[in-house]
């Protein structure tokens, strides 16, 4: 993760756009309201911050937590430090690759949410494949979005 340390300050300048786009597709497809919690699993700068409820963050990559003061939680994936079913909708955007455990990460994300799950992963990465059979083999996918660079995964647990 010393990648994201070393451009955390310009990320936004480099990523916000891209991600901007995904977001909206996500925000379009889930009905959060102003009481739902949602967990943002490799948050990067906190963008997903506009969703219209309780939004926490979990990143590895403390320059990127410090880009804003939104609620954002120093950690990693494959080790949430919440509740079991604690919150009503997990995201992960374009993260999944840089996790190091694909399998202990998903499983971890379902642990910690209620139902509704979105995946967003990057089509030209070397883990995609594992990654889609980790979400096949832990969730029901409802809906798969193609997005210009990722592949987005709509997920219910079964």
């Amino acid at each position: 993760m010393a990648y994201y340390g070393k451009i955390s300050r310009g990320y936004d300048e480099l990523y916000k756009e891209e991600q901007l786009k995904k977001l909206s597709i996500i925000k379009n497809s889930i009905k959060v309201n102003k009481n739902s919690k949602l967990l943002d699993v490799g948050c990067g700068t906190g963008i997903s911050s506009q969703f219209n409820c309780k939004v926490i963050g979990i990143d590895s990559s403390i320059g990127l937590i410090k880009q804003n003061n939104k609620t954002k939680v120093l950690g990693i994936a494959e080790c949430l430090p919440f509740k079991s079913n604690s919150f009503d909708y997990v995201i992960s955007v374009t993260a999944i690759h840089n996790f190091k455990s694909i399998k202990k990460a998903i499983d971890e994300m379902k642990r910690v949410g209620k139902r509704d799950f979105v995946f967003s992963i990057l089509k030209k990465s070397r883990k995609l494949g594992s990654a889609k059979n980790s979400i096949r083999k832990n969730f029901k996918i409802t809906e798969i979005v193609e997005e210009e660079k990722d592949l987005i995964f709509f997920c219910e647990k079964p």
